[in-house]
C-alpha cells in the first residue's frame, strides 16, 4: 500500500470527507492541533472540509463552533447532509421499520436501542445508566418507557452495545434478519448503525458532491472502519489510517500515519502544499 504522499494528484483534491472516530479524532477523543486553522487554509484554497460520521448533524456542528456555520457534514452514515447549516439532503426510515427494530433490539437483549432524530434522539428509560456513552454523540436524548407511541422523522437506527459486541451481534442477528431490506453497518465494537438501503457514507458524499458541483474524482475519503468503506471507494483519493483494521486496506489506495499520530492533519498540510505548486 502506497503511503499518502505518493499520490501525484493532492492538487486537485476539492472537497475532503473524513470520519471522526479513531480517523480525526485521537484515541482520546482530542482534534489535531491547529485543525480550525487547517480548515481555515483549505477554504482560503477552495477546498471544502466534511466531517463524515455516524452522528447527527447538530453534534458534528458543535464538534467545529468556528465553522458551523460554513462547513459541510455527511451526518448519520450519509443519511442526511448540511452545508452552510441547512439540510440539503434527508433519507428518512419508514416507523413501521424502526418499531420492528426495536421489538429486534429488545428481544435480542445485549443492546440498547437508539432512534435518531436528526436534531434528538429517542432511548428507552432503560438505557439511562449508559448516559455518558450516549450524549458522546446525542446530546438531545429523550428516554422513554415505551416507543409504542413514537412516530417521528427518523433517518438512523443505531444499537449500543456495552458488552463490545456489536460485530457477533450483527452477524448472529441483526444481519440476517434486516440485511435485506436494511443497509446494517458497524461502526466499531460498540455500535451497529441501521439505515435504508443503500445509504451510507459514500451515497451521502454522491450527494454533496451533486449539491456543490464537484466531481467526485477530485474528492478525498478517509476512514478506519467498516461504515467508511463505501466513501473510500466512491471518492476519487482514498485514505486510510494506520491504526484502521487490517482488512480496510484493501478499500484504500493510501495510507496516512494513525489518528494518535495525526494523519489526517499530515494530509491536510500535503494538499495545501501540493495547491501551492
Amino acid at each position: 500500500m502506497l503511503d499518502f504522499t505518493q499520490d501525484p494528484n493532492l492538487g486537485s483534491i476539492r472537497l475532503i470527507a473524513c470520519d471522526m472516530d479513531n480517523t480525526l479524532l485521537a484515541d482520546d477523543k482530542s482534534q489535531p492541533e491547529g485543525m480550525a486553522e487547517l480548515i481555515d487554509e483549505l477554504r482560503a484554497a477552495d477546498v471544502i472540509f466534511c466531517p463524515a460520521s455516524g452522528r447527527p448533524a447538530p453534534t458534528l456542528q458543535m464538534m467545529f463552533p468556528e465553522h458551523r456555520h460554513d462547513m459541510a457534514f455527511c451526518a448519520d452514515n450519509g443519511a442526511s447532509i448540511v452545508y452552510r447549516g441547512d439540510y440539503v439532503y434527508k433519507d428518512l426510515i419508514d416507523p413501521a421499520v424502526y418499531h420492528e427494530l426495536v421489538r429486534a433490539t429488545i428481544e435480542e437483549g445485549s443492546g440498547i436501542p437508539v432512534l435518531c432524530a436528526f436534531d434528538e434522539a429517542y432511548v428507552l428509560a432503560s438505557g439511562h445508566p449508559y448516559h455518558d456513552a450516549l450524549s458522546v454523540y446525542y446530546k438531545v436524548i429523550n428516554y422513554v418507557d415505551s416507543f409504542d407511541d413514537i412516530d417521528v422523522e427518523s433517518n438512523k437506527y443505531t444499537i449500543y452495545f456495552p458488552n463490545r459486541n456489536s460485530q457477533q451481534a450483527s452477524e448472529e442477528v441483526f444481519g440476517p434478519a434486516f440485511g435485506d431490506k436494511l443497509c446494517v453497518a458497524g461502526a466499531g465494537v460498540e455500535w451497529l448503525d441501521f439505515m435504508n438501503k443503500g445509504v451510507n457514507k459514500g451515497s451521502g458524499l454522491h450527494h454533496l458532491c451533486e449539491q456543490l458541483g464537484v466531481d467526485i474524482a477530485d474528492t478525498a475519503a478517509i476512514g478506519d472502519t467498516y461504515n467508511d468503506i463505501e466513501m473510500l471507494e466512491a471518492a476519487g483519493h482514498s485514505f486510510v489510517v494506520a491504526n484502521a483494521e487490517e482488512h480496510m486496506r484493501a478499500h484504500a489506495q493510501y495510507l496516512l500515519p494513525s489518528n494518535n499520530d495525526r494523519g489526517v492533519a499530515a494530509l491536510i498540510r500535503a494538499i495545501l502544499a501540493a495547491k501551492e505548486r
